[in-house]
């Protein structure tokens, strides 16, 4: 995003989605963040999704626009390298983002040793140190529990049946939520340096970006002020009007009103607005300006909604919920994501054309921030392993080819190929 962040440079010891999504967010729009791995590469370098050549599209993804330095972690010289390349000079440099265990050499009194406004941003599972990823930390948080259609049962244990079951969700929202989240915290306390002269050491714990989310949305309240459990609605929207319908050609839609516009606009688009206020009339509901009213009443507006869905088709029930400004969204797979919606293509500013090394050409996405009068790049691909180790020991900590190529002979270091 032409260079926002222009000037300031993260070095990122990572694994996994937090950390390395912080990174990238932070690469799109400008900074130089300096990815290191482990010779031959960490844990996540060959995470499934893979090519049929074992090139991950995974990590194609997650390290778009950054620079990749290959290094002997286990080597007290590599370490050294390290240390020295996160603690270099500059008023943009000395800022490290990890979830690695702050500890030893990593640890931040450690390095701020050796530059005392060190930036280093911590991403731990939990406060306490423990470890936590995403799907044991989403399944405490309370949603597995409430995702699924309610089956009547009581719940899998004792006297449950398997259809109820918690439901794990597949996006891993407090990982990407938990980068976000990194990214914000460094820039604070990137500021905060500019201001002051101070550094800073920032923690964040996975679970507590899930518990914060938890409380801002009233979940914590819900139990200690209402004293209860949050029942199974399927895929229904819980306090407001939204289902999912199927048209005649088996496709699925959801439609949903919570603002009054909307709530117009689905009754003109599904003909329905006469029965609507007759229902008003039966119940006394205000369905018209009460989005909680919709959701009390939401089965009897269902029946209507799936009564007018259920013979046309889906381009027929696109083009009328269209025509009169449905809220509404198709139900689709990721192939039909990319071969049939224009969000997904270059039509969208978002989306340009990149080749990854060992993957090929594919859609990829630049930063979604819009900046008013800055010209958007093109998105960068990601690094190949190790691809910039002679370039960064070069310019960040001015080694000479002699040098570098010691290291190379010692196995400090490697390049692309190794």
């Amino acid at each position: 995003m032409h260079n926002v962040l222009g000037g300031l440079r993260v070095v990122e010891g990572s694994a996994f989605v937090a950390a390395p999504s912080g990174g990238m967010t932070l690469a799109q729009l400008g900074a130089d963040v300096i990815r290191f791995d482990p010779i031959g590469g960490g844990i996540d370098h060959r995470r499934w999704p893979i090519t049929p050549d074992g090139a991950s599209l995974y990590w194609a993804g997650l390290n778009k626009g950054k620079r990749s330095l290959q290094v002997d972690l286990r080597s007290a010289a590599g370490r050294e390298l390290l240390a020295e390349l996160i603690c270099a000079p500059g008023p943009g440099a000395g800022i490290f983002l990890t979830n690695f265990p702050a500890e030893g050499w990593m640890g931040y009194e450690a390095l701020r040793a050796r530059r005392d406004d060190l930036i280093m941003v911590a991403i731990s599972g939990n406060h306490d140190g423990t470890t936590a990823v995403d799907y044991t930390v989403n399944c405490a948080v309370g949603y597995p529990m409430v995702t699924g259609h309610d089956s009547g049962g009581l719940g899998d244990g004792e006297g449950g049946r398997e259809e109820d079951r918690p439901v794990n969700h597949v996006l891993p929202a407090w990982d990407v939520i938990c980068g976000q989240t990194a990214a914000v915290g460094l820039l604070a306390a990137e500021r905060h340096r500019r201001l002051t002269g101070e550094g800073q050491l920032v923690t964040l714990a996975l679970s507590d970006v899930a518990l914060a989310a938890v409380a801002a949305l009233g979940h914590v309240a819900e139990a200690q002020v209402l004293d209860s459990e949050r029942a199974r609605i399927g895929n229904d929207l819980y306090g407001a009007l939204g289902r999912d319908f199927r048209c005649a050609d088996g496709r699925r839609v959801i439609a949903v009103a919570i603002s009054p516009k909307q709530w117009r606009s689905l009754c003109a688009a599904c003909e329905m607005a006469e029965e609507m206020a007759r229902l008003e009339a039966e119940t006394g509901l205000d369905l018209a300006r009460s989005e909680g009213d919709r959701f009390l009443a939401r089965h009897r507006i269902f029946a209507v909604i799936e009564e007018w869905c259920a013979p046309r088709t889906f381009a027929e029930v696109t083009e009328t919920f269209d025509r009169h400004g449905v809220c509404w969204g198709p139900y689709q797979t990721f192939r039909q994501l990319v071969a049939e919606d224009p969000r997904c293509s270059v039509a969208n500013p978002l989306f340009g054309t990149v080749t990854h090394p060992g993957v090929g050409t594919v859609l990829e996405a630049r930063s979604p921030l819009r900046f008013g009068g800055l010209t958007l790049d093109d998105p960068t691909p990601a690094p190949q392993l190790g691809q910039h180790t002679e370039e960064v020991l070069a310019e960040c900590l001015g080694l000479s080819r002699t040098e570098i190529g010691r290291l190379h002979d010692d196995g400090v270091v490697a390049g692309p190929h190794r």
